[in-house]
């Protein structure tokens, strides 16, 4: 990387702009994974004879359940054998997941294929991050995650529209070859580019050991898991919304091939967010800026439960996707600011305690979205209800773990 000579990092051979883009690709590989998918689920369905439409949205919950599960092996096998062979494989079974997709001739074998998709994406989330933390340290750290982020919020935006016109053009079996090309894509360049980051001198024993200690810390920090099941009700929402947004938006609401548009038009909310907790973290804390938006989406989600309630379950389009997107613009206050917040305490075991909150948070917010996403009644009552008692919990938890007082000055810089 483009650097002085005496700052360069052992195993960096990449100039920095080609380090950022790597990154950032590998990252965007799970959100891609998820969101390019979204326009085409009810066509799956409808091709693979799936009458119940709720049911149709297993192929995100399949997906994410696994990927939540599959960072805890990928996590300590990359400290045993390095990042780079370890995210070869697992791309390449993220690959061989959306090969499998296209070929899927029911559903059962295309939720199966959505879970090895879902295994290969666990290595994609840990193992950047960790390449990142072997490469740059401190604030260099912080600024290429923040450059790589930036381009992995662009996906949410850009994918729901490619997706349909390729389902447009190829229908939806078009969808998984193109995950799966840009999966290879990624493997070859990798392969081709990615040095192996992880010095010989700091490779661990594979033992169980560390995963079960981590754990063990983790739920027995009242900070930690207290943030870390906030964190994983956020995410909850997130995969909720995700999970009941296409039969919401083109079902209830009816604006078929306008819902890319949207929905895209709502990313751009968080992406925003994103940027501005960037620019604001620093000046007034993680504990007041998360804080003040969780209650602020406690309010948005209250007011559109309310709004629904008063209009049978069906509020006005108006109504509600504007609350959507003020909802969803404080989650990039929230889910950056409680997941640092969670590993405040946690920096002895960083690295495992990373990969198990990871775990944890994307496990149970896929279950509890799709609980959320299989309550859709043709109406945005259940997901409005569901948001909203989410909120409730998870301001009454983060309560908890500040020991009853809400926007307490951090601690040390």
């Amino acid at each position: 990387m483009s650097k002085p000579p005496a700052e360069q990092p052992a195993g960096a051979a990449l100039p920095y702009a080609e380090f950022v883009a790597i990154i950032a690709f590998i990252m965007a590989l799970n959100a891609l994974a998820i969101d390019i998918i979204l326009p085409a689920l009810q066509q799956m369905g409808e091709s693979l004879l799936v009458s119940d439409e709720n049911a149709r949205q297993l192929p995100i919950t399949a997906y994410v359940v696994v990927f939540g599960l599959s960072q805890l092996l990928f996590g300590p096998v990359s400290d045993r054998y390095g990042r780079r062979n370890v995210l070869l494989f697992g791309l390449a079974v993220y690959t061989a997941g959306g090969i499998g997709s296209v070929f899927a001739t029911d559903f059962t074998t295309l939720l199966v294929m959505r879970a090895v998709q879902g295994l290969g994406a666990g290595s994609t989330r840990v193992i950047a991050i960790a390449v990142v933390r072997d490469t740059f340290g401190g604030r260099q750290m912080a600024s290429v995650m923040s450059l790589a982020l930036m381009v992995f919020m662009a996906v949410p935006i850009i994918a729901p529209t490619l997706g349909q016109g390729i389902a447009m053009v190829a229908g939806w079996r078009g969808i998984w070859v193109a995950v799966a090309l840009i999966g290879l894509a990624v493997m070859v360049w990798c392969w081709i580019r990615l040095p192996e980051t992880l010095r010989e001198a700091d490779r661990r024993s594979l033992r169980p050991g560390p995963v079960a200690e981590a754990f063990r810390i983790v739920l027995g920090n009242r900070v930690a898991a207290s943030y870390a099941l906030s964190t994983a009700l956020m995410f909850g929402c997130i995969f909720g919304f995700l999970n009941s947004a296409q039969q919401v938006y083109q079902g209830t609401y009816g604006i078929g091939a306008a819902f890319p548009i949207y929905f895209s038009a709502g990313a751009i909310f968080i992406a925003a967010s994103s940027f501005a907790n960037a620019r604001l973290v620093e000046r007034l804390g993680m504990r007041r800026l998360s804080h003040g938006a969780s209650l602020g989406f406690v309010v948005a989600t209250g007011l559109l439960t309310l709004v629904a309630i008063m209009n049978g379950g069906i509020a006005p389009f108006w109504a509600f996707y504007w609350l959507i997107c003020v909802a969803f613009c404080f989650f990039g206050f929230i889910g950056t600011n409680f997941n640092a917040l969670a590993m405040e305490p946690l920096g002895h075991v960083a690295g495992t305690a990373s990969a198990v909150l990871g775990s944890l948070q994307t496990f149970l917010g896929g279950v509890i979205g799709a609980a959320i996403g299989y309550a859709y009644d043709g109406t945005v009552l259940p997901l409005a209800l569901g948001l909203f008692g989410l909120s409730i919990l998870m301001i009454a938890i983060v309560v908890v773990a500040e020991g009853g007082r809400l926007f307490r000055p951090q601690m040390g810089p």
